[in-house]
């Protein structure tokens, strides 16, 4: 798995693309699995950790820019994009990396910010859409 391993008292601090909003992630477990456990404002989401690896193995098989397509769980993803991806029953978990019903959505926001900290993809940082790809 991608080396990341920031505890809840040593968040990682982000950015969302456009670099208009700030929030943390951090490593944790939750029934024995790891979770990514994204902190906005007072908002928890969490995301199955396997998102990590799972999302640049997709880009680098895509081998070109993507959209990221965030989107609220409620709201439809735009087709071919991150956010359709990580809830797509053609992913590798055949579902929702996100985790907390309700709040399964923003995938395409929440997490290319924390793979490019990571150093695996580039990510544009316009106002509005964004995309990425893979290094």
């Amino acid at each position: 798995m991608t080396k990341f391993d920031r505890s809840r008292e040593n968040p990682l601090a982000l950015k969302t693309p456009p670099g208009t909003s700030d929030f943390t992630m951090h490593l944790d477990a939750k029934d024995g699995l790891p979770i990514l456990v994204c902190t906005v404002g007072k908002t928890v989401l969490h995301y199955d950790a396997r998102c990590i690896e799972d999302l640049h193995a997709m880009l680098k098989a895509h081998g070109d820019w993507m959209e990221l397509g965030g989107a609220d769980e409620q709201k439809p993803a735009k087709e071919n994009s991150v956010e359709a991806w990580g809830r797509s029953d053609t992913n590798p978990i055949r579902g929702w990396y996100g985790l907390k019903k309700g709040l399964r959505g923003r995938f395409g926001v929440y997490i290319p910010p924390l793979m490019e900290a990571l150093g695996l993809c580039e990510l544009e940082h316009q106002a509005k859409n964004n995309r990425i790809r893979a290094i």
